[in-house]
């Protein structure tokens, strides 16, 4: 990638990179990669793994000094809500970012600079560049850049954890997710319910309740606390 590009997308970032090998690298998908191993290019899948991580942390830290009263399990939706593939391509778009990816041949024909999982894991892997490159601090605003209105939402009346457990698996294919009553006692007028929310037959999360429906919503609050991390 030429130094123009480079330049151009730090300007954007706010940030002026001391290594400039790792933008460059953050940028380099692995179709790209492959199809240049002699020329030494490394894909930014590695920076897409750390980014991962550190854009989790400085978005929960975000979350909870800014909403010192809300409660844990709004704190976990939203964070969800905020570090999913389509937040996080609506970012890439707001930089402009497709146009700065180096693709392989393939995805360049393939519309790659406008799939939202490519863009999506650049941005990440540019939030892990931007931390190695110089520590949380250039990460901490670029975050609160595009964040610090929707981590100030106040809390709904009345919490849905079904729902935001629902948003949480459906990001990766392939997951399915079912509730089981695995307890039930007292008198017809004083009920209680246990239930268990299961991933793909694997149980993840338990929850009692003096309805089906509250008892669903214990368990999934359960398992957003384990899945959600």
């Amino acid at each position: 990638m030429n130094d123009y590009l480079l330049n151009e997308l730090q300007l954007k970032l706010d940030y002026s990179f001391k290594d400039a090998t790792l933008l460059c690298e953050a940028l380099t998908h692995s179709s790209y990669a492959n199809e240049n191993k002699k020329s030494g290019a490394k894909s930014n899948e590695r920076l897409e793994f750390l980014g991962d991580s550190v854009l989790g942390m400085t978005v929960a830290y975000l979350i909870y000094s800014k909403n010192p009263d809300m409660p844990e399990g709004m704190m976990t939706k939203l964070r969800a809500e905020l570090v999913c593939e389509k937040s996080l391509a609506e970012i890439a778009g707001v930089l402009g970012l497709g146009e700065y990816l180096l693709l392989g041949r393939g995805e360049e024909k393939g519309s790659g600079r406008e799939r939202p999982s490519i863009l999506a894991d650049a941005v990440e892997a540019i939030i892990a560049a931007l931390y190695l490159d110089g520590g949380f601090k250039p990460v901490s605003i670029m975050i609160d850049r595009f964040f610090s209105q929707r981590v100030t939402q106040r809390e709904t009346e009345t919490t849905d954890y079904k729902t935001a457990l629902q948003e949480v698996v459906q990001e990766k294919a392939g997951r399915t997710l079912s509730y089981h009553i695995i307890d039930e006692s007292g008198p017809d007028h004083l009920k209680s319910f246990s239930v268990e929310v299961q991933l793909n037959g694997r149980v993840v999360g338990c929850g009692s309740g003096k309805s089906k429906k509250e008892a669903e919503q214990v368990a999934a609050k359960s398992a957003l606390e384990v899945l959600v991390k």
